[in-house]
This record gives C-alpha cells, sequence and structure tokens, in this order.
C-alpha cells in the first residue's frame, strides 16, 4: 500500500540520542516502511509552524506525535493547534490533542468513577474556589494525595498527612491552620505547613485556559508495593513494569526512576488478573473519556489495594498518552505492533497520499 505517516519531533532534550531523535522514533519509522507505507521525521519549529502545518495536510496521511507537550519551544497550546487544525482536516491523529487531553489528563480519575477502576471518593478541582472549599472536607477523612495535571515525573503529586494535635471530626473541613505534612512525589521530599500555606502552594496548579486542574484522591498506603504500569499499542498490552519505591525512606511514595525507585519489567501474562479486568472495562474508558480511538501508545498505571471483601484490588493511578516511550524495551517488538496499528488505520482510509518525490516533497525542508 501507499500512504505516508509523518513523525513528529522537536529538537534537543535529554530524550535524544547522537543523531537526534528520540531512540524509540527511528525503529518505528524502519517498521512501517517495511509494510509499504512512506514514514519520515520533522522537526516542529514554533516559528515555521504555520508552513509546516501546509507540508503536513498536503502531503501526509497521519502523523504521531513525539513531542512531551510540556517541553515545547514556544508553548503547548500553539503545538497543539496545529494538531487539531491537522486532524480536522482529516489527518489521522496517532494520537490526536482531544485524545491527549480527554485521556492524558489527570480528571480522568474522577470521569472514572464507577467503574472497577476508579475509587469512590476521586475528586476534581477546576477552580481554586472549589479547592478551598472541598479538599479540606476530603482531608478530615485521612490522608490524600493532590495531583496537578501537568506535573512530570512526579512534580506537583503531594501526599498530604495531618499532624495537627487537635481532633478534628471526619466529615467537617478542617480550620486552615491545621498542620499538615506534604510530601513531593518528584523527589519525596518533606514540608510541613499549615493547609492554608499549602493551598496556596497549588493555587498555581490551576488554570483553566491550559487545561490546569488539581485531582484529589485517597492515598493508598500499598503503594510501597509498588506501582504497576501496563503498556498498551491500541488495544493490546505490550509489556508491564513493576515500579518500587525506595524502601530506605519511609516518606518515599514515589514510583518514579528519579526518586530512586527500582523498574522490573514482565509480560502481561504474568499479571494475567490485572490484564484481563482492564480490558473488560476498555470500552467503557474509551466512552467516558470522550469517545475517542485508543491512542497509538499509552500507558495505564495501578495501584495495589485491599478488596472491601477481602483479597486485592488494583486502582488506576493514571493514563499517559502524550508522549510514551519505550527505548529500554525495543527488544520486544513493540515498534513492529506500532507499526501494525498505524498500516491498520491507514487501510481504512478510502484515499491516501501518493509518495512526493524527490525536491518536489513539501516536507522536504523539515525532515530531520
Amino acid at each position: 500500500m501507499n500512504g505516508r505517516v509523518v513523525f513528529i519531533e522537536i529538537p534537543g532534550g535529554n530524550d535524544k540520542g547522537q543523531d537526534g531523535h528520540r531512540r524509540d522514533t527511528l525503529p518505528m519509522v524502519e517498521e512501517v516502511r517495511k509494510r509499504g507505507v512512506d514514514a519520515v521525521v520533522v522537526q516542529y519549529d514554533h516559528n515555521n509552524r504555520h508552513d509546516l502545518f501546509r507540508a503536513i495536510l498536503s502531503s501526509a496521511d497521519a502523523y504521531v506525535s513525539r513531542v512531551n507537550p510540556g517541553n515545547i519551544p514556544g508553548g503547548e497550546g500553539a503545538y497543539m493547534e496545529m494538531l487539531r487544525y491537522l486532524t480536522d482536516a482529516g489527518v489521522v491523529g496517532m494520537a490526536d490533542p482531544d485524545t491527549m487531553i480527554d485521556m492524558g489528563a489527570k480528571d480522568a480519575l474522577a470521569k472514572l468513577v464507577g467503574t472497577g477502576l476508579a475509587l469512590p471518593d476521586t475528586f476534581a478541582y477546576y477552580t481554586v474556589e472549589d479547592m478551598r472549599e472541598r479538599f479540606p472536607v476530603s482531608l478530615s477523612h485521612g490522608e490524600r494525595v493532590l495531583k496537578q495535571n501537568r506535573g512530570s515525573t512526579g512534580q506537583g503529586i503531594w501526599h498530604v498527612i495531618v499532624e495537627d494535635e487537635r481532633d478534628f471530626v471526619p466529615g467537617e473541613a478542617l480550620p486552615m491552620d491545621a498542620r499538615v505534612k506534604c510530601v513531593e512525589a518528584s523527589d519525596n521530599h518533606v514540608e510541613h505547613r499549615t493547609l492554608g500555606d499549602f493551598l496556596i502552594l497549588c493555587e498555581q496548579y490551576i488554570d483553566p485556559a491550559n487545561n490546569g486542574m488539581v485531582v484529589d484522591m485517597r492515598f493508598l498506603p500499598r503503594i510501597k508495593e509498588g506501582e504497576v504500569r501496563v503498556l498498551m499499542v491500541g488495544a493490546k498490552p505490550m509489556f508491564v513494569v513493576h515500579k518500587k519505591p525506595r524502601q530506605d525512606d519511609e516518606d518515599a511514595f514515589s514510583a518514579t526512576l528519579f526518586s530512586g525507585a527500582s523498574y522490573t519489567y514482565d509480560k502481561p501474562e504474568n499479571w494475567q488478573d490485572l490484564i484481563d479486568d482492564f480490558l473488560k472495562e476498555l470500552p467503557t474508558v474509551a466512552e467516558r473519556l470522550g469517545g475517542h480511538r485508543m491512542p497509538l501508545i499509552w500507558t495505564a498505571d495501578f495501584m495495589l489495594d485491599d478488596a472491601p471483601g477481602g483479597g486485592d484490588r488494583y486502582v488506576l493511578g493514571e493514563i499517559n498518552c502524550s508522549c510514551v516511550g519505550f527505548t529500554s524495551q525495543l527488544d520486544l517488538g513493540i515498534q513492529a505492533q506500532v507499526a501494525e496499528e498505524i498500516v491498520s488505520t491507514l487501510s481504512k482510509l478510502d484515499d491516501l497520499h501518493p509518495l512526493p518525490a524527490g525536491p518536489n516533497d513539501p516536507l522536504a525542508p523539515y525532515v530531520s
């Protein structure tokens, strides 16, 4: 088959190899080309984004964004706007901006309350006033975790514990002078504040114009046993990562490599109960989070909790689908499955672009 898919990157960043590309990008490009579809990598340039838009629109059938939206020169808004224009014009996004926002935003947890994936006492705060009114009540019931929407590697994710000597009534709002202990997941550092001071700190995370909100969920002590990440290609699980926080620090709850967590990679079949339960919920996930096609490459993170009737249950902690990497797992053949998913999607299109020739290729100035 013919057709063309464009992989979009941005220059620079610590996720690049010596050739300037993400280490998992070219393996995907090669696998796509093996299947008779042209694939190229272009570099996004904020100043020339309008010309790049026209070049992609005139010569490509799909795009794959390999860009972390939080690291875009010139701002996330302009980049996402370009992708949205491409999608609206008929270029298939893998994933498109609306999917990234609807599925990848932290408030997906609140939208999935009532399913078997999310805890019932999970809330999303979209205004400072709502957070200041409701969080003191939820905290009165026990330890909580606040998550900003745009945090990466644990930034703006806080484990909050009341350490005030006074006795408070569950269900009644804590006073703003209540003493709280706050642990940030980025490096497990501890801060002691008043509740009022902590909420002032969190106000910076609420930015409705840029999809900034805060999610409030119950702290699960069994996070010390590890977070379980499932990497998906479309609707197919590819591998599982068991991420275990540092065990030599009683405050440590972060499962990122930057905070000292240890990672173990495993096959999905070794986590069959979790995989079966998650796949069973996928149609509901898609329906509640915008009705989109499953992202090309995405992850779902789970934590262990005690089931009400005894035994274990897995609770969803986060979905990521903006720019998931799999550099450490290239030997598992994930790039081949990605290529199959791309080709399968393109095969459903009525008309594909013919391959442009040499210097007449509109994308030639941007290909790296």
